[in-house]
């Protein structure tokens, strides 16, 4: 009799580590990771995520301008990027709220209500960021966003205030309607992004 409650207390943890090794979950054991397995055609196969891998050509720089003008780039990227990404969630935010008000009236007071909170929380960092920063921003905020800081503008607050605002861009230099062209002039732009975000840079 206790030879059979031995035999399946053994099979129940058996079938245990068997069920987790089935839903496809690594464990450890004694220190050692056990990867899920799946079986093909009687083999018995590691199923084990790669991390994907970046390579990218290394760069060649005919002068010392153009070594400082690409420092320079990495530089402004790792203080604007971090904005970029901010602003990505909080425009998806807002998107999903300003949708769910009813009236205009509500949708005003939201706009206000928001801009407000932003200024409180980003005014003081953001007046500090150079031309270039600013305008890396506006090209970053079109690759995170899929619009132009224009076009939020203008969905969120109105036409009026989307020329207004583009107006005052212009003069400084600026363009809020740039669009990030990541096959274009931005090539390189994008390329020190995905370095970035693999932790390359």
């Amino acid at each position: 009799m206790r030879q059979k409650i031995i035999i399946l207390l053994f099979t129940v943890c058996f079938v245990f580590v068997f069920s987790s090794l089935k839903a496809q979950k690594t464990i450890v054991i004694d220190g050692y990771k056990v990867y899920p397995v799946r079986i093909v055609d009687g083999d018995t196969l590691a199923n084990v995520l790669i991390p994907q891998i970046v390579v990218f050509p290394e760069r060649k720089f005919t002068s010392k301008r153009d070594y400082r003008n690409y420092r320079r780039l990495i530089h402004n990227l790792k203080v604007v990027y971090p904005y970029a990404q901010i602003a990505k969630y909080k425009i998806a935010e807002m998107d999903v709220n300003y949708r769910s008000l009813k009236t205009d009236k509500e949708r005003k007071e939201y706009v206000k209500q928001v801009e407000k909170e932003l200024k409180d929380e980003f005014e003081s960092q953001l007046v500090k960021l150079t031309f270039t920063q600013g305008r890396l921003l506006i090209k970053l905020i079109d690759r995170e966003v899929g619009r132009t800081t224009y076009a939020v503008i203008r969905d969120l607050k109105g036409g009026f205030s989307a020329v207004f605002w583009q107006t005052l861009a212009r003069l400084f230099g600026s363009n809020l309607k740039a669009e990030f062209e990541a096959m274009g002039d931005d090539k390189l732009l994008n390329e020190l992004i995905i370095l970035y975000e693999h932790g390359l840079l």
